[in-house]
Protein backbone atom coordinates (compact mmCIF):
# COMPACT_ATOMS: atom_id res chain seq x y z
CA UNK A 1 0.00 0.00 0.00
CA UNK A 2 1.52 3.94 -0.82
CA UNK A 3 2.32 5.55 2.45
CA UNK A 4 1.60 9.62 2.03
CA UNK A 5 3.42 12.12 3.75
CA UNK A 6 1.22 15.72 4.73
CA UNK A 7 1.29 18.66 6.19
CA UNK A 8 -1.71 20.42 7.96
CA UNK A 9 -1.54 24.29 7.96
CA UNK A 10 -3.89 25.92 10.36
CA UNK A 11 -3.85 28.77 12.82
CA UNK A 12 -6.72 27.40 15.41
CA UNK A 13 -5.39 23.66 17.04
CA UNK A 14 -9.07 22.18 17.05
CA UNK A 15 -8.88 22.48 13.42
CA UNK A 16 -5.91 21.13 12.95
CA UNK A 17 -6.75 18.32 15.26
CA UNK A 18 -9.47 17.55 13.29
CA UNK A 19 -8.30 17.16 9.98
CA UNK A 20 -5.22 15.28 11.47
CA UNK A 21 -8.43 12.42 12.61
CA UNK A 22 -9.84 13.02 8.93
CA UNK A 23 -6.47 11.76 7.45
CA UNK A 24 -5.42 9.02 9.58
CA UNK A 25 -9.03 7.42 9.07
CA UNK A 26 -8.11 7.47 5.10
CA UNK A 27 -5.09 5.52 6.29
CA UNK A 28 -1.49 5.17 5.26
CA UNK A 29 -1.24 8.97 5.47
CA UNK A 30 1.57 10.19 7.75
CA UNK A 31 0.94 13.94 9.34
CA UNK A 32 4.58 14.59 9.36
CA UNK A 33 4.41 18.21 10.53
CA UNK A 34 1.64 20.85 11.74
CA UNK A 35 1.72 24.56 10.90
CA UNK A 36 -0.40 27.58 12.96
CA UNK A 37 0.70 30.80 10.43
CA UNK A 38 2.07 31.35 6.36
CA UNK A 39 5.76 31.59 7.00
CA UNK A 40 6.27 28.22 9.14
CA UNK A 41 3.75 26.64 6.11
CA UNK A 42 6.10 27.81 4.07
CA UNK A 43 9.22 26.18 5.61
CA UNK A 44 7.81 22.90 6.61
CA UNK A 45 6.84 22.43 2.98
CA UNK A 46 10.77 23.08 1.98
CA UNK A 47 12.06 20.85 4.64
CA UNK A 48 9.64 18.01 3.90
CA UNK A 49 8.33 18.39 0.52
CA UNK A 50 4.59 16.23 1.30
CA UNK A 51 2.58 14.78 -0.71
CA UNK A 52 -0.35 16.27 0.31
CA UNK A 53 -0.90 20.02 2.18
CA UNK A 54 -3.85 21.20 3.62
CA UNK A 55 -3.95 24.65 3.91
CA UNK A 56 -6.05 27.24 5.29
CA UNK A 57 -6.99 30.27 3.34
CA UNK A 58 -6.37 33.10 5.68
CA UNK A 59 -3.50 32.78 8.60
CA UNK A 60 -1.00 34.79 10.49
CA UNK A 61 2.31 36.30 8.40
CA UNK A 62 1.63 35.17 5.18
CA UNK A 63 -1.70 35.10 3.09
CA UNK A 64 -3.20 32.31 1.57
CA UNK A 65 -1.65 32.90 -2.51
CA UNK A 66 1.78 33.82 -1.37
CA UNK A 67 2.19 30.59 0.64
CA UNK A 68 0.14 28.72 -2.44
CA UNK A 69 2.87 30.29 -4.38
CA UNK A 70 5.87 29.18 -2.59
CA UNK A 71 4.86 25.92 -2.41
CA UNK A 72 4.49 25.58 -6.04
CA UNK A 73 8.00 26.72 -6.19
CA UNK A 74 9.48 24.46 -3.88
CA UNK A 75 7.49 21.29 -4.00
CA UNK A 76 5.63 21.27 -7.02
CA UNK A 77 4.52 17.80 -6.60
CA UNK A 78 2.99 18.73 -3.27
CA UNK A 79 -1.06 17.88 -3.55
CA UNK A 80 -2.48 21.09 -1.93
CA UNK A 81 -5.58 21.27 -0.65
CA UNK A 82 -7.29 24.09 0.27
CA UNK A 83 -9.58 24.32 4.03
CA UNK A 84 -11.09 27.72 4.11
CA UNK A 85 -13.47 29.40 6.63
CA UNK A 86 -14.49 31.48 3.63
CA UNK A 87 -17.68 31.28 1.67
CA UNK A 88 -16.95 34.20 -0.48
CA UNK A 89 -17.73 33.03 -4.36
CA UNK A 90 -15.39 35.46 -5.73
CA UNK A 91 -12.63 33.80 -3.12
CA UNK A 92 -13.51 30.44 -4.10
CA UNK A 93 -13.47 30.85 -7.93
CA UNK A 94 -9.81 32.86 -7.90
CA UNK A 95 -8.41 29.38 -5.49
CA UNK A 96 -10.06 26.89 -8.44
CA UNK A 97 -8.48 28.98 -11.02
CA UNK A 98 -5.29 29.32 -9.32
CA UNK A 99 -5.40 25.69 -9.26
CA UNK A 100 -5.46 23.89 -6.56
CA UNK A 101 -5.94 20.20 -6.43
CA UNK A 102 -8.94 20.33 -3.88
CA UNK A 103 -11.14 23.08 -2.46
CA UNK A 104 -13.26 22.70 0.78
CA UNK A 105 -15.51 25.09 3.16
CA UNK A 106 -14.55 24.08 7.15
CA UNK A 107 -18.16 23.41 7.28
CA UNK A 108 -18.10 19.80 4.50
CA UNK A 109 -19.16 16.67 6.21
CA UNK A 110 -15.98 14.48 7.85
CA UNK A 111 -17.18 11.84 5.65
CA UNK A 112 -17.00 13.95 2.60
CA UNK A 113 -13.58 15.19 3.46
CA UNK A 114 -11.86 11.70 3.75
CA UNK A 115 -13.29 10.74 0.65
CA UNK A 116 -12.00 14.07 -1.28
CA UNK A 117 -8.89 13.87 0.27
CA UNK A 118 -7.97 10.37 -1.04
CA UNK A 119 -9.66 11.04 -4.44
CA UNK A 120 -6.46 14.02 -4.30
CA UNK A 121 -3.97 12.16 -2.90
CA UNK A 122 -4.77 9.25 -5.68
CA UNK A 123 -3.98 12.44 -8.27
CA UNK A 124 -7.26 13.67 -8.96
CA UNK A 125 -9.15 16.41 -7.95
CA UNK A 126 -11.65 17.66 -5.76
CA UNK A 127 -14.42 20.22 -5.47
CA UNK A 128 -16.80 19.99 -2.18
CA UNK A 129 -20.51 19.49 -2.84
CA UNK A 130 -21.20 22.82 -1.06
CA UNK A 131 -18.21 24.74 -2.92
CA UNK A 132 -19.76 23.66 -6.32
CA UNK A 133 -23.03 24.55 -5.04
CA UNK A 134 -22.35 28.31 -4.27
CA UNK A 135 -20.04 28.56 -7.23
CA UNK A 136 -23.20 27.63 -9.68
CA UNK A 137 -25.56 29.23 -7.83
CA UNK A 138 -23.39 32.77 -7.82
CA UNK A 139 -24.95 35.32 -10.63
CA UNK A 140 -22.46 36.01 -13.25
CA UNK A 141 -21.20 39.48 -13.06
CA UNK A 142 -18.90 41.53 -15.43
CA UNK A 143 -14.72 41.32 -14.46
CA UNK A 144 -13.53 45.17 -12.73
CA UNK A 145 -10.61 46.15 -14.46
CA UNK A 146 -7.40 46.65 -12.65
CA UNK A 147 -7.99 50.82 -12.50
CA UNK A 148 -11.68 49.82 -11.09
CA UNK A 149 -10.33 48.14 -8.37
CA UNK A 150 -7.55 51.02 -7.74
CA UNK A 151 -10.48 53.45 -7.30
CA UNK A 152 -12.88 50.86 -4.85
CA UNK A 153 -9.74 50.63 -2.88
CA UNK A 154 -8.98 54.36 -2.39
CA UNK A 155 -12.67 54.96 -1.82
CA UNK A 156 -12.79 52.40 0.62
CA UNK A 157 -9.93 54.23 2.23
CA UNK A 158 -12.32 57.01 2.73
CA UNK A 159 -10.72 59.47 0.10
CA UNK A 160 -13.39 61.65 -2.18
CA UNK A 161 -12.83 61.87 -5.91
CA UNK A 162 -10.59 64.77 -5.93
CA UNK A 163 -8.15 62.84 -3.54
CA UNK A 164 -8.56 59.75 -5.74
CA UNK A 165 -7.77 61.18 -9.05
CA UNK A 166 -4.70 62.88 -7.78
CA UNK A 167 -3.48 59.48 -6.41
CA UNK A 168 -4.09 58.15 -9.69
CA UNK A 169 -3.44 60.91 -11.95
CA UNK A 170 -6.88 61.35 -13.61
CA UNK A 171 -9.63 64.09 -13.14
CA UNK A 172 -12.50 63.86 -10.95
CA UNK A 173 -14.97 63.60 -13.49
CA UNK A 174 -12.49 60.51 -14.86
CA UNK A 175 -13.01 59.39 -11.13
CA UNK A 176 -16.77 59.47 -10.93
CA UNK A 177 -17.33 57.78 -14.31
CA UNK A 178 -15.18 54.72 -12.49
CA UNK A 179 -17.12 54.99 -9.53
CA UNK A 180 -20.48 54.97 -11.91
CA UNK A 181 -19.24 51.86 -13.85
CA UNK A 182 -18.39 50.00 -10.11
CA UNK A 183 -21.94 50.70 -8.86
CA UNK A 184 -23.66 49.40 -12.24
CA UNK A 185 -21.26 46.17 -12.60
CA UNK A 186 -21.95 45.22 -8.90
CA UNK A 187 -25.65 46.21 -8.92
CA UNK A 188 -25.88 48.47 -5.92
CA UNK A 189 -26.83 52.03 -5.74
CA UNK A 190 -24.49 53.76 -3.10
CA UNK A 191 -21.18 54.06 -1.45
CA UNK A 192 -22.50 52.06 1.53
CA UNK A 193 -23.95 49.40 -0.63
CA UNK A 194 -20.45 49.17 -3.02
CA UNK A 195 -18.60 48.95 0.11
CA UNK A 196 -20.52 46.21 2.31
CA UNK A 197 -20.42 43.95 -1.05
CA UNK A 198 -17.01 44.72 -1.54
CA UNK A 199 -16.02 43.27 1.76
CA UNK A 200 -18.25 40.38 1.66
CA UNK A 201 -17.04 39.33 -2.38
CA UNK A 202 -13.20 39.80 -1.10
CA UNK A 203 -13.30 42.55 -3.89
CA UNK A 204 -10.80 44.94 -1.91
CA UNK A 205 -6.90 43.99 -2.30
CA UNK A 206 -5.74 44.73 0.95
CA UNK A 207 -8.74 42.16 2.11
CA UNK A 208 -9.03 39.37 -0.47
CA UNK A 209 -7.74 36.11 1.66
CA UNK A 210 -6.96 33.59 -0.67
Amino acid sequence: MTSYRAIIADDHAIVRNSLAGILAEIGSVEVVAEAENGLETIALVRQHSPDLLLLDAAMPLARGVQVYGEVRRWSPDTRVIVVTGFTSTAMLADWLAAGVDGLFLKSAKPEEMRNGFAQVLAGGKYVAEDVAQKLAAAPEREELTDREREVLSLIAAGHQNVAIGEQLFISPKTVEKHRASLMAKLGVNSVSGLLTLALREGLLDEHRQL
